[in-house]
């Protein structure tokens, strides 16, 4: 006999909101399954709002309103028992971000967790990295966002350190990361990977998925730095309408994609990694895991 739970989790972040439904596949003395049901994204680019003028505007809080409606009839509708919505670096920095937030739970009926940097690497770090972390090996999992990037190194199978940097593909994109930030992340990397021989890197993120799907790859396989940078180079020189149109790039994805791989490409350079795994997990993936095992 199995049982089946169906679980959600939304993410809000800077670029776009998500709403994942997992279903949970339950035997006796065996592991739990989650398997994805859906998987919704609405590229509501808060970040724009948050990271230049401080708030976000009238118009992305009714487009959040009627995105948070939607993600709960849709809810209803697959019949979900349990759900947590986590918001991330553009609510957090947005001085409106709690009156947002209340704004959802009064129109939405949604309640909404406004998460720091250190939770959001704690939550994507309990997602399913431990099917790609070997016990012998030495990993730096890097989870680029609009607004942040976070960072974790895993060493003997365990998380030793983490930390979320005001770095991210929407701030880049309005040039609001200056040098010294660039400095603190190199100095960090270079610092908590000194001595560390043959480190791998694992991305996670929509750029970074988008990035591994173009290349054709078996899921199991990595990119090389040599790939990525080749890659980069090439969509570097197409114009942002020639990688929508030639490549069908999403018009919110096009733009970002340049400056993301920027960043998993120094932080491959800075901790002397050749290759880059990409399994599809992120903060949405953590948020079903943390509620199901309750480690939130």
């Amino acid at each position: 006999m199995i049982q089946i739970k169906k679980y959600a989790a939304i993410d809000i972040g800077s670029n776009a909101m998500r709403l994942l439904i997992t279903n949970i596949v339950e035997q006796k003395d065996k592991e739990a399954q989650f398997n994805k049901s859906a998987l919704i994204r609405v590229p509501i680019r808060l970040g724009q709002d948050a990271f230049t003028v401080g708030e976000i505007s009238e118009e992305n809080i009714e487009r959040m309103v009627d995105a948070m409606k939607a993600f709960k009839l849709l809810m209803k509708v697959y019949k979900v028992e349990k759900y947590m919505a986590c918001a991330t670096s553009a609510m957090r920095e947005a001085y409106n971000g709690k009156e947002v937030v209340e704004i959802i739970k009064k129109k939405a009926d949604i309640k909404i967790d406004i998460i720091d940097g250190k939770k959001e690497a704690a939550i994507i770090a309990s997602s399913d990295l431990h099917q790609f972390i070997k016990t012998n090996e030495n990993y730096l999992y890097v989870d680029v966002g609009g607004g942040s990037t976070e960072f974790s190194l895993f060493s003997n199978g365990k998380m030793v350190v983490s930390k979320s940097f005001k770095n991210g593909t929407v701030r880049l994109l309005n040039n609001m990361v200056n040098d010294i930030v660039w400095q603190e992340i190199e100095k960090w990397i270079k610092l908590n990977t000194e001595g560390i021989e043959n480190i791998i890197l694992i991305g996670s993120g929509g750029n970074i998925n988008k990035t591994f799907k173009l290349s054709g790859k078996a899921q199991e396989k990595p990119l090389s730095y040599k790939y990525l940078k080749s890659q980069f180079d090439y969509l570097n020189a197409l114009t942002y309408e020639q990688r929508i149109a030639e490549l069908g790039l999403n018009t919110d994805r096009a733009d970002v994609i340049i400056p993301a791989l920027t960043i998993y490409l120094r932080a491959m350079r800075w901790s002397g990694a050749k290759n880059i795994y990409v399994p599809k997990i992120g903060l949405s993936d953590g948020i079903v895991k943390a509620m199901y095992y309750n480690t939130i």
